[in-house]
This record gives structure tokens, sequence and C-alpha cells, in this order.
């Protein structure tokens, strides 16, 4: 992913985490368990937090000029989709072998932060 294409798709990522929140605090506060609600707002976290890095590459980006350090936004991104996706798919739908995928997400998150120490340390 280019630097710009990364900026969209994390600005878009941070617009529907924002919007996930408050559907959570609002729509479904009142209609599922609060531990469901807390699953909830740990993809909404999680997709908030990894948003603002996938911003902090796209910045990075020009100054280091890494191929792997655009690579990291694409692995973030990918964490993104599968560790809050599936937590909201599990929310939304109560299906809990949903919870088993959970983890490949988080295994992204940490790649994608290894391959921008990587690509620091590179520079």
């Amino acid at each position: 992913m280019t630097d710009r294409q990364l900026i969209i798709v994390a600005a878009l990522t941070l617009l529907v985490g924002v919007g996930a929140g408050a559907f959570g605090a609002h729509g479904l506060k009142r209609i599922i368990t609060p531990d469901m609600l807390s699953v909830w707002q740990t993809a909404v976290l999680y997709q908030l937090i990894h948003g603002l890095g996938m911003l902090a590459i796209a910045a990075l980006g020009t100054r280091l000029g890494s191929p792997l350090l655009n690579l990291s936004g694409s692995v973030m991104f990918a964490g993104i989709l599968i560790f809050s996706g599936s937590l909201y798919a599990l929310v939304l739908t109560n299906t809990k072998w949903l919870g088993a995928i959970t983890p490949i997400g988080g295994a992204a998150f940490l790649i994608a932060w290894a391959m921008v120490a990587v690509a620091a340390y590179r520079s």
C-alpha cells in the first residue's frame, strides 16, 4: 500500500471505529450483556489504536522509505479486519467459534509492529 492509500484506509478505519464505539455505547448497550459490551469495546479500542498506528506508519513512510514499512501497514489493516471484525461478528451473531480466529488478528498486530521496528532499524 502506498502512503496515500494507507492514509485513506486509516482515516476510514478510524471513522468506522468511532461509529462502532457510538453504536456500542448507544445502540447495543440495552440489548447485549455487559460481558458482550466489553468485547465490543475491546474491538473498538484495538481498531482505533491500530488505525492511528497506520497513520503513523504512513507518516514515517517518507522518512524511512522502507518497503517493509509499507507492508507493515497492510499487515496492520489485516489485523484490524481479523481481530476487531471477529469480535464485532461474535457480539452481533453470538457465534462463539469466531473468538477462535481473533488471536490471528492479534498476531498480525504483533508482526506489523515488529516490521515497523525492523524497518526503522534498517533505515
